[in-house]
């Protein structure tokens, strides 16, 4: 799959956040979102997954068969979006279930980020650190060949982050394409990097 985005802005209330955005990713590629907190670095990932929509400027997908970019994408957000009365293992189960093309069981996805002891453990119970381990887990219970990451080390180990790492390449060698927003070097071998800068500085406070 390839995606094409070309000359993307995004409006915030009143506020243009950025412009003229294009970038293109083919199968293996990797693209690190930098910029200060406000600069819409989570804003352009909700504008990918369809949770926003753009103020100008398109973005496409060649080679993805009949499926929308909404259908051909993961997205794991600074929230992890888990339903703390359910176990770690029922939450991928749901999130297997609604997404469809499952690949592996929610018990061998859990075991590969290394929690595979605490499948059955409501995830209220579980460490900031363990919960976003979950929610990276969902990346591999279900088919999708584009990943969207969110400050995707946020609350992860050394250990954790090796084993985010290792996952990443492992879905690039696959002719998967990821997108991560991140304040810190991630150590993706070959990744492509954008900065996204304020497209209007921000006024400054009147003077009483």
């Amino acid at each position: 799959m390839r995606l094409i985005v070309e000359n993307l802005a995004c409006d915030r209330g009143e506020r243009r956040v950025f412009e003229n955005l294009s970038f293109t990713l083919g199968p293996g590629d990797a693209l690190l979102v930098t910029g200060r907190n406000g600069a819409g670095k989570s804003s352009l990932l909700a504008i990918l997954a369809g949770r926003l929509n753009p103020a100008a400027g398109r973005l496409r997908i060649e080679d993805a068969g009949e499926r929308t970019l909404p259908e051909c994408l993961h997205m794991v957000g600074h929230r992890d979006a888990l339903k703390t009365a359910l176990t770690a293992g029922e939450n991928l189960a749901f999130a297997r279930d609604f997404l469809g093309s499952p690949i592996v069981s929610p018990e061998e996805a859990l075991t590969l980020v290394g929690l595979g002891h605490v499948a059955r453990m409501p995830v209220a119970y579980l460490s900031a650190g363990q919960r976003r381990r979950v929610a990276l887990a969902r990346l591999l219970v279900a088919e999708r060949p584009l990943w969207l990451l969110d400050e995707p080390t946020a609350a992860l180990d050394t250990a954790s982050q090796d084993i985010l790492l290792q996952l990443v390449a492992e879905h690039r060698a696959k002719g998967g394409l990821v997108i991560a927003t991140t304040h810190a070097p991630l150590g993706w071998a070959g990744a492509k990097t954008i900065h996204i800068e304020r497209a209007v500085p921000a006024l400054a406070p009147e003077v009483l």
